[in-house]
């Protein structure tokens, strides 16, 4: 799947929901609709975001990057996520305001029709995104997919209020339900920010994770002595694993490579992205480092 025409697609869909959002809500004079015009604002630069990062992060690598560039997604995703706790605080701010200080609404009807249809442009390219992000391994389009799909929630939260509010004259429904929105936006930022801020630090990959790739390994331990300082880290959509792999001193280089290999295309097997590195140590040489040690 291609993933910067994916981008793209998000970038489009937000672009028109943005102009929608802030025509309508200039004619109805209601906040919760030119809230989330501003909510779907901060949507489109992430979509932006995410549409260059995922073109930088698939440029291989070069002289002056000789890991690639698959950070440039870490860095996207964290932004992003950072867009959405202002989004929230701003929902939540505007929110608490009209508590205070209700205003009535013109159109009603019309702010309904257009919180439905975002909601559902939204939705559908949601999902698009969802799914070439799992495709691609993307922690930018990941974002990107929370971002429209939070947007999705909020339109039928601002939608079903000012129905509501228009039926049954409890204006302050509308507020509500945008503070219980905002909230859940901004739990479920905090869950993403989990994961695209500590490859930045190089932060090891998961347990499970770490347990697959040591599976894998072990399935190979007839042909080799031991194996250790197991380190991993993720860059971008890229798995690092390197390791010290224990062969014994007979074994020749050939073997030893084979071995290696072998290694390598069981572990990409599973994490299809992954680079793997593996120094070699014959049996006395590890011996030899153990007695100096003791």
């Amino acid at each position: 799947m291609n993933g910067p025409k994916i981008a793209m697609l998000s970038v489009l869909s937000n672009a028109f929901v943005v102009l929608l959002k802030l025509v309508v809500g200039m004619f109805t004079g209601s906040i919760a609709v030119i809230s989330e015009a501003i909510h779907s604002s901060l949507d489109l630069a992430a979509s932006l975001i995410a549409f260059f990062s995922v073109r930088l992060s698939g440029r291989s690598a070069d002289k002056n990057h000789p890991y690639g560039h698959g950070k440039v997604e870490n860095i996207s995703g964290t932004v992003e996520t950072l867009l959405i706790f202002i989004a929230g605080a701003w929902i939540m701010y505007e929110c608490v305001h009209k508590l205070f200080e209700p205003a009535p609404i013109e159109l009603p009807y019309l702010g309904v029709i257009v919180m439905f249809v975002g909601a559902g442009i939204n939705f559908i390219v949601s999902r698009r995104v969802s799914k070439a992000a799992s495709e691609l391994n993307s922690v930018a389009m990941k974002s990107n997919a929370l971002h429209l799909l939070t947007d999705v929630y909020t339109s039928l939260g601002v939608g079903c209020s000012l129905l509501l509010a228009t039926l049954t004259g409890w204006t302050i429904l509308d507020p509500i339900i945008g503070i219980i929105l905002a909230l859940y936006i901004m739990r479920e930022a905090y869950k993403l920010m989990k994961e695209s801020f500590p490859p930045l630090l190089d932060a090891r990959l998961t347990d499970q994770e770490e347990r697959e790739i040591v599976q894998v390994i072990e399935s190979f331990q007839e042909q080799y002595i031991e194996f250790h300082d197991l380190r991993t880290r993720r860059s971008g959509p890229v798995e690092y694993v390197d390791f010290h792999l224990v062969v014994p001193s007979k074994l020749d280089i050939a073997t030893a490579h084979q071995l290696c290999d072998d290694i390598e295309q069981a572990i990409t097997a599973a994490f299809r992205r992954a680079q793997v590195f593996i120094h070699i140590e014959p049996e006395h040489e590890r011996l030899a480092a153990r007695m100096n040690r003791g």
